[in-house]
């Protein structure tokens, strides 16, 4: 997050350097700030620039389930014999902050068929009522190697 901020901080100084007040000097700048500070980057730790690519793919990979299980809804419930077997699966966190398990919890709540009921007290599990629940392991497969495997990625 410093990164970030030091990043805009960065962005602003260009634009009054150059003096040129507007939205494509300041994003110019932007880009500029971030090769900056890619070149100058520690060795050995996540870089900023790298961190914000973990983060984009999260961001595709979540449009991309968006669609696809918005496309299974939409098969299940305009088939004529829907043969659904909606239920809660118990779904096992390796993620530990805050930020992390609401993010997950967020992420399945927004894909169409899932919805995150709650955290255990201890938070080691979280809730998910699925509109098809035929096949529960391949269900919590499917959340751990794809959200919350990209979210460690991000967060570590």
């Amino acid at each position: 997050m410093t990164m970030l901020l030091f990043n805009l901080v960065l962005a602003l100084m260009w634009v009054v350097v150059s003096g040129s007040f507007t939205l494509l000097n300041l994003l110019f700048g932007f880009l500029l700030g971030a090769a900056a500070l890619y070149l100058i980057r520690e060795e050995g730790n996540m870089s900023y620039i790298g961190r914000a690519r973990l983060g984009f793919s999260l961001f595709l990979l979540f449009l991309l389930e968006l669609l696809k299980s918005a496309w299974r809804v939409a098969v299940m419930v305009l088939s004529p014999n829907m043969n659904l077997k909606p239920g809660i699966l118990a779904f096992p966190l390796r993620v530990k902050s805050d930020a992390e398990i609401t993010l997950l919890a967020n992420m399945i709540t927004l894909t169409p068929g899932t919805l995150s009921i709650d955290v255990s007290e201890d938070r080691s599990t979280l809730y998910v009522h699925a509109f098809d629940c035929s096949d529960p392991e391949a269900a919590k497969a499917d959340i751990r190697d794809g959200f919350e495997a990209r979210i460690l990625e991000v967060f570590r």
